[in-house]
């Protein structure tokens, strides 16, 4: 009877999912955002903000993107796992070779292991800070929480010109030469604080779901009159978690219960901080400061309070949350990744970056899944993904633990695809009580797991995951600038699961011919470890 039960309530289950179809034409456009600046933006079917993406649990999303772009494109669905998929998860020279300028492609993405908050943006020519960045929402068909209203609110930088006309210019001037090119904030998609008010009624209940689709700052959060109660953290539920303010690095999402006050005598300012710890504090510019009106009734004089310094308010942490599942700390560890930030500042221009020796970038001849499916017993190797993959490869089912020293004076955001992973540990990776005195963190018996992280400067980092998802998939600071000049790797994850499972759509074949890359042998294209024709990798010596 159970059997036949449990039997109904999946076939129940699968009725109730859907196809859902949405159709992008991806293209520049001249675009005026923050008010004062007009510039060539990545632009979706000829607007900006892109409508966000609703599907349901159980949905499957095919996104049909035509690329009418100067250069090739991929989109990654940012958090979502690619189960059995990752030649879906849209990371450029990675898992595809990219849709070729005037060409399509459609992107299957699965939603029955995952809800909550995620997003949709480029990743092959650095296209989020030019716009292409999306919300994407998979929402509980039964939800844990009963509100009477769910908003959602997207936080955004924007500069004042073209990401590689921006990083061209600063790499012809000293370091910290910023000037006039310090971006500005979109709220909602407009500009600062000329976003629409937020309503509330008095004695309802609101789910606000908070998404950071930075490209490179933080972003501070907080509603002063009000408490919020985390309840999930990058698509992952947590138990409620009492906080006066959320502190956001770039890609992080937060969902957040807040219960209007029982009365509309006044209206109340949402306050965002824009920052960056790794730039120099700067009046006007670094720190800055907008706010989204919350209305309770039109013309209410707004509530004032008193300036509370950033040290005496409970900030949301990558430590403290608790998962709802209560999934335990893996244990033992099989395997420990130990990943040093290096970093090299030169006398002009931008810092090169890198996890370990060399700068990662996307100048292989080969993505990394098309090597790992070709590769036989090699794939196993590192070497053979070539030196700016900084390949990490593991087996089928291990626990793994990474291991991040940053040793160097600037915060990072660290995202890994294809994972939630647990945050385990972070204290000093330097003996210095003038650069870091924090005690050191722990989580304990139930870890929260996440797929963004901050990864703070002159700190260590443990995250911890199991291998149970075969794949090619990048590990990355989430500051594009940083991306661009080497912060990631690749994981290789189970390739003899993949040789064996997985076959790659004809097309993402057709898409390398056309684009002039091959699609088997190492990175460079050739077999064992010749790597004849594969441009030269940069090394990165730390200069602490």
């Amino acid at each position: 009877m159970l059997k036949f039960v449990f039997s109904w309530l999946i076939a129940a289950y699968v009725v109730l999912a859907a196809d859902v179809h949405v159709w992008w034409d991806v293209s520049f456009q001249s675009v005026s955002r923050d008010g004062f600046s007009t510039h060539l933006a990545t632009v979706v079917n000829g607007r900006l903000p892109i409508p966000p993406v609703y599907v349901d649990e159980g949905d499957v999303l095919f996104l049909h993107v035509q690329n009418s772009l100067p250069h090739p494109l991929s989109i990654h669905a940012h958090g979502l796992f690619q189960r059995n998929t990752t030649h879906y998860d849209g990371t450029g020279m990675v898992t595809e070779c990219g849709i070729p300028p005037g060409y399509n492609f459609t992107y299957k993405i699965h939603t029955e292991e995952q809800t909550g908050m995620f997003w949709l943006h480029g990743h092959h020519e650095f296209e989020i800070p030019d716009g292409l960045r999306v919300p994407f929402i998979i929402r509980k068909r039964k939800s844990l929480w009963e509100v009477d209203e769910d908003i959602l609110i997207t936080l955004e930088d924007w500069m004042s010109m073209e990401f590689i006309e921006r990083t061209q210019l600063l790499d012809t001037v000293p370091l910290g030469s910023l000037g006039h090119n310090y971006p500005s904030v979109l709220i909602n998609g407009i500009s600062g604080n000329l976003t629409e008010p937020i309503r509330f009624v008095p004695g309802k209940k609101y789910r606000l779901r908070i998404i950071s689709m930075s490209s490179t700052y933080w972003f501070r959060f907080r509603i002063p009159g009000h408490q919020m109660h985390i309840i999930e953290a990058d698509g992952i539920d947590s138990e409620p978690a009492a906080v006066d303010g959320l502190d956001m690095c770039p890609g992080q999402r937060y969902s957040v219960l807040v219960d209007a006050l029982d009365t509309a005598k006044f209206n109340f300012n949402i306050n965002v901080t824009f920052f960056a710890d790794f730039v120099e504090r700067t009046p006007n510019i670094n720190p800055r400061y907008y706010h989204i009106p919350l209305e309770y009734r039109q013309n209410a004089p707004i509530k004032q309070f008193p300036l509370i310094e950033d040290a005496q308010v409970k900030w949301s942490s990558d430590f403290g949350l608790v998962p709802q599942d209560k999934q335990e700390i893996l244990e033992p560890i099989d395997r420990r990744i130990v990943l040093d930030e290096k970093e090299h500042i030169p006398d002009i221009g931008l810092p090169d970056y890198a996890f370990g020796n060399y700068a990662f970038n996307h100048s292989t001849n080969v993505p990394a899944l098309l090597t790992a499916l070709s590769m036989g017993d090699l794939a196993f190797d590192p070497r053979v993904y070539g030196p700016q993959a900084n390949a990490q490869v593991v087996r089928y089912m291990e626990n793994i633990e990474i291991v991040f020293n940053n040793t160097n004076g600037r915060d990072h955001s660290f995202h890994l695809h294809g994972h939630a992973f647990q945050v385990v540990e972070s204290g000093c990776a330097v003996q210095n009580r003038t650069l870091c005195s924090d005690k050191t963190k722990y989580s304990l018996k139930w870890p929260m797991r996440r797929d963004t992280v901050t990864l703070p400067m002159y700190h260590y980092l443990k995250i911890r995951f199991k291998a149970d998802n075969p794949g090619t998939f990048m590990g990355q600071c989430h500051q594009e600038q940083h991306l661009y000049k080497g912060l990631a790797f690749v994981l290789i994850e189970a390739p003899d699961k993949l040789q064996k499972n997985l076959k790659v759509p004809r097309i993402i074949m057709d898409h390398c011919h056309i684009l002039g890359r091959k699609t088997q042998g190492n990175a460079a294209g050739n077999w064992g470890f010749n790597m004849t024709g594969l441009p030269q990798a940069k090394l990165v010596v730390n200069d602490t």
